[in-house]
């Protein structure tokens, strides 16, 4: 059974809010409340790849997230325009869902702890390597598989809908629709082996109800795996455009690509495209442009833009399967051959010049040591918190993270919700504070 817009677009909440007067649409007011929160705003000390700036800005997370916003505003506008103008001619709905797929960017990377993805690997080895490990048959198999592979994706999920000690129920009450297109990997860590999912054992009932009332089916009962939303697809590709686009701008600022490859990456785009018209201008670019940086930022400009028409045509292509459910892959994977391989050199350059750069491994390792050490104390407060010290060390914790339930999983929950908002500097400052180390 397809899916249909006027389910997918759902206005519910898991609680009401607003007055009569907004002037804004629903969806206009997600995009608003999660720009406006606290862990939006922590996103701007979080590391994208690069350590966060000296005198070269480059991405962190918040800036990244604006961007990934932009692309994928831009991105379901086109889809919409097509939409519009053929098979759901006459859908109002669909005039919304720029605003949708825009709010659910902004929030993709909210549940990422510090220093990056190295900071979800150091979460999960203080259980599977660590002191963790003696937690192991305090918890059910589904919440164990959860401590093992901390997942950025889950925790943002959570983090917009769990209603934390003094805060409102339903957490930050977004759409069913906004919260719907955020979820990437549509099931739980459970079963095991799973190399990414999209909510926590805590979180399962929250998005049942939710893809409930979006239209989503449920694909496999037994292991709780559901369809996405046709506009997580959008998502998903606004991020991958983003970030394998812009982590080469950010290597060439920092002297990791030279001029000559830079452009020479970001050119293949333009060859592969095979639109002369689109080389024609760039050379009428240069020519009155000199600026270095000023040329690559062209360049990218232009080979996101030709990405955004792309993935558009791919969506629509596949929009059967998508709205059926059955589409099962990334739609940058579906580009042509030419395009596709230039997108597969950027993300080789990416592994071999960029992430594992000397400076990138540096913050990694950071974040390994920070983070263990953080959650091995943290975690002893709450399990045992008779002692003096695990007591002053609770008082650490704000309100809205104290555990409330002597379940071992729920208290173990509250350092992770406490530990992963943090922002990097906060970890590392209150790791050297902690342990008495000077500067």
């Amino acid at each position: 059974m397809s899916m249909r817009w006027e389910k997918i677009l759902s206005l519910q909440r898991s609680a009401s809010s607003g007055t009569e007067f907004d002037i804004r649409s629903q969806f206009q007011r997600d995009y608003d409340r999660i720009i406006f929160s606290s862990p939006f705003r922590r996103l701007q000390n979080k590391t994208q790849v690069f350590p966060l700036p000296g005198s070269v800005f480059v991405h962190n997370r918040l800036t990244h997230s604006l961007e990934v916003a932009s692309v994928g505003r831009s991105l379901a506008r086109m889809v919409a325009q097509s939409l519009l103008q053929g098979p759901e001619k006459g859908n109002h709905l669909l005039h919304e869902m720029d605003t949708v797929v825009a709010a659910a960017c902004l929030a993709h990377d909210l549940g990422n702890p510090p220093f990056g993805h190295s900071g979800e690997k150091a979460i999960s080895s203080y259980f599977s390597e660590g002191n963790g490990q003696d937690l192991k048959f305090k918890v059910s198999e589904h919440q164990w598989a959860d401590l093992i592979a901390f997942e950025g994706n889950a925790n943002a999920f959570r983090i917009l809908t769990h209603s934390f000690n003094g805060r409102r129920q339903g957490g930050y009450a977004l759409t069913f629709a906004t919260l719907a297109a955020l979820v990437k990997y549509p099931y739980p860590s459970y079963p095991p082996g799973r190399k990414k999912y999209g909510m926590f054992h805590s979180e399962i009932a929250t998005f049942s109800e939710i893809a409930r009332a979006c239209g989503i089916p449920c694909l496999d009962e037994a292991s709780g795996q559901y369809a996405r939303s046709p506009l997580v697809y959008l998502v998903e590709a606004a991020d991958d455009i983003s970030y394998l686009v812009m982590d080469i701008e950010d290597a060439h600022k920092l002297g990791i690509l030279n001029t000559d490859e830079t452009e020479q990456m970001l050119m293949e785009f333009l060859h592969a495209s095979g639109q002369n018209d689109m080389i024609e201008r760039k050379e009428r670019v240069y020519s009155e442009v000199t600026d270095t940086n000023e040329r690559i930022a062209y360049l990218r400009a232009t080979v996101i833009n030709l990405l955004i028409r792309e993935v558009s045509k791919i969506f629509m292509y596949h929009y059967e399967a998508i709205m059926n459910g059955s589409f099962d892959t990334a739609l940058v994977s579906k580009l042509s051959e030419n395009i596709k391989s230039a997108l597969d050199n950027c993300r080789k350059q990416s592994v071999q010049k960029i992430y594992n750069h000397p400076e990138v491994v540096k913050i990694e390792l950071t974040g390994y040591n920070v983070l263990g050490w953080l959650m091995n104390e943290f975690s002893e407060a709450v399990l045992n918190s008779g002692t003096a010290y695990n007591n002053k060390l609770l008082s650490l914790m704000p309100d809205q993270f104290r555990p409330q339930s002597d379940d071992v999983y729920t208290r173990i929950q509250s350092v992770l919700d406490f530990v992963s908002g943090m922002t990097d500097l906060y970890a590392v400052q209150l790791y050297k504070d902690l342990r008495g180390i000077a500067g």
